[in-house]
């Protein structure tokens, strides 16, 4: 039987606790629209924060819901319809997740919730975050019975403006407080990746995987190619980079297993890309229950537009016209590999 349970988190916002018949829970809070913790199998899978204030403060995105535009935006600003708009520099010159006043960092409203869901809602005003045009948006996060989380993202635009949202979650399937994800086994449903510049900012090029250390066509452990000296790995300090997704409609992205627990994440999308992110920046932060999150306790897998797509012609728009409603959906689906 689904059941939600709603309790306070701190002095205004609170927890949402959904749990399937199965006993696997996900755990929301209505800052940033985020998810706290996954658990599965008694493995809570996602890193997170004990304490509100660092939602609030951005602390590191944990599970949270991004925008009005996730990843980079060259040199912070872009043109559209003849304007040139600016947004503030956050990542050296560029501007990383819309900036420091990120949707991450906010208090939305629950707009509707039952026993397996929960709809956070958002009201970005023209202007924000240097952004044109007034948009709606609304994020929501479905359990199911069959171990699946169904994260669907809606926005309506009254002018032409970039969205692009994403759910920035860590994952760690041997458990958020294991330790390291560099043995765990992943696989990319994609054969091409978006290389990049300085900044972390694509050049435009897409480039096939096949020889690099890039290529997860083949299942490969996170660690077996991560100190590799090519210069792009090192520059980045591991992987963080974008894999363009073949395809329309709902169709796999990822395939992730955890070496010790055997707990398999598959990732469906509907969205044009998925950003493996190998938590490089992470430093020591305690978590949830006194966890230390050093360097790589958890990865990202974002199903998000292209990284600068705003600014590169070569990539497929970001853009949504005023007046249409923009949609993506992506699915994190639970199991046990049958290998482990």
């Amino acid at each position: 039987m689904m059941s939600i349970e709603i309790e306070p988190f701190g002095v205004q916002p609170k927890l949402y606790t959904l749990e399937n018949s199965a006993g696997t829970q996900l755990v929301l809070t209505d800052i940033g629209a985020s998810a706290v913790s996954l658990v599965y199998k008694g493995t809570d899978i996602l890193l997170g924060w004990d304490d509100p204030a660092r939602y609030y403060d951005g602390g590191g995105d944990l599970g949270a819901t991004v925008g009005r535009v996730a990843n980079r935006i060259a040199y912070a600003r872009f043109e559209l319809n003849g304007k040139t708009y600016t947004m503030a520099p956050n990542d050296g010159v560029n501007n990383l997740h819309s900036g420091p006043d990120g949707y991450h960092r906010r208090l939305w409203q629950v707009s509707g919730s039952g026993e397996n869901h929960v709809v956070f809602f958002l009201d970005s005003p023209d202007g924000d975050q240097g952004f044109p045009g007034r948009v709606q948006l609304w994020a929501s996060y479905t359990l199911t019975d069959d171990d699946e989380v169904i994260l669907e993202y809606r926005a309506e635009p009254e002018a032409d403006t970039p969205i692009n949202l994403t759910n920035h979650s860590y994952f760690n399937l041997n458990g958020h407080d294991s330790g390291d994800i560099l043995g765990h086994t992943l696989r990319l449903c994609a054969d091409t990746f978006t290389p990049c510049r300085e900044g972390l900012i694509p050049t435009g090029q897409i480039l096939a995987t096949a020889g690099t250390p890039f290529d997860f066509t083949e299942t490969h452990t996170v660690g077996e190619r991560i100190g590799s000296d090519d210069p792009r790995l090192v520059s980045a300090g591991g992987y963080d980079l974008n894999y363009p997704l073949v395809g329309e409609g709902l169709r796999p992205a990822a395939e992730l297993t955890g070496d010790r627990t055997g707990i398999r994440l598959t990732v469906l999308t509907e969205a044009p890309a998925v950003q493996f992110y190998s938590g490089n920046f992470l430093s020591g932060e305690r978590g949830k229950g006194g966890a230390v999150y050093a360097r790589r306790a958890g990865l990202c897998l974002e199903t998000q537009c292209y990284p600068n797509a705003v600014n590169e012609p070569r990539f497929p728009s970001c853009v949504v016209k005023g007046g249409e409603v923009w949609k993506s959906r992506t699915v994190w689906k639970l199991g046990i590999a049958d290998n482990p």
